[in-house]
């Protein structure tokens, strides 16, 4: 199984070689979800700025991504925002921490960014998880939407005893659809293994919302769309270590999911096409060698029959 890593790369990457010889930058790429990045020197080679454009940026400002984002990179959150993106980063070099420990995690808190401006509603849920459980309400939180794609979305809302997490995707082909069952299938069968007995539930449904989603408006009511939820409990995320692991894994995963779609559909074809040229060789391997003779006439003529 592979499972996709939560910072970006390239960031870390570029980082580290800008640290080890200052030089000017400019490079613009992206992430998944159609994240946008920008990294550039504009006025120096040892201040780097680090510009990220998010299409959910506004709902995740309402649920405390600022908040976030201050207190993971402190003064390095530029009050001015490069034009056509959402935040904007600005690191001096020079006071970057020596060699080791130290400048890895530093480097890898750059790469983390985008995981840390959608951390914000998941740890708003967990925090309300806890108010509702202290006061012994069966009422739910707020219902937080994430529109991180044109057509889908995270929908987070906690309860008295759980956090549940619900995420719409689209499934461009039929062969998407039934991909996906099986691997949601395979969620499912997993949670009976004794290893895995604390793992959150998952639930799929296809076409229809789960029932905490059926007010909110503008659902698109299509084959084409299927809904996953997973429900968490406060096991998933009372210990800080813990719940910085699970808003880590899960908001990966639709970019999880697509992926292993894609990659098992690649396989299976790639040994289609293995098969199909085996049995091309059994193929010629059967066809028939014509025999060939050849007579003398009397005037010593040759003639060939077949």
């Amino acid at each position: 199984m592979i499972l996709l890593e939560s910072h970006n790369v390239i960031i870390q990457t570029t980082v580290a070689e800008k640290l080890a010889k200052p030089s000017a930058l400019d490079v613009q790429f992206v992430d998944y979800d159609g994240v946008r990045f920008h990294l550039s020197t504009p006025n120096s080679k040892t201040v780097l700025l680090l510009s990220m454009h998010i299409r959910c940026w506004d709902e995740l400002v309402r649920y405390g991504a600022l908040d976030v984002l201050k207190r993971e990179y402190g003064p390095w959150l530029s009050e001015q925002v490069e034009p056509e993106y959402n935040v904007s980063l600005e690191i001096d070099l020079a006071q970057a921490p020596q060699e080791g420990e130290d400048r890895d995690r530093f480097i890898k808190s750059l790469s983390l960014l985008k995981r840390h401006a959608l951390a914000a509603p998941f740890e708003r849920a967990f925090i309300a998880q806890r108010s509702l459980e202290d006061g012994a309400s069966s009422d739910h939180g707020e219902l937080m939407q994430i529109h991180y794609r044109d057509e889908e979305a995270i929908y987070i809302q906690a309860s008295a005893d759980r956090v549940t997490v619900f995420f719409s995707t689209i499934f461009r082909e039929e062969t998407d659809r039934i991909f996906g069952k099986v691997f949601l299938q395979e969620f499912v069968d997993a949670r009976r293994l004794p290893a895995l007995q604390n793992a959150p539930q998952v639930l799929y449904s296809n076409r229809d919302p789960p029932l905490e989603l059926r007010q909110v408006r503008g659902l698109k009511d299509s084959e084409d769309v299927g809904y996953v939820t997973f429900v968490l409990f406060p096991r998933h995320f009372t210990n800080p270590d813990v719940a910085y692991s699970t808003i880590s894994h899960i908001q990966l995963f639709r970019d999880y999911l697509h992926y292993h779609i894609k990659c098992s559909k690649a396989y299976m074809h790639s040994r289609m096409r293995h098969r199909v040229s085996e049995f091309q060789k059994v193929l010629n391997r059967a066809k028939t060698e014509v025999a060939t003779t050849e007579r003398k006439t009397v005037s010593g003529r040759t003639l060939v029959s077949r």
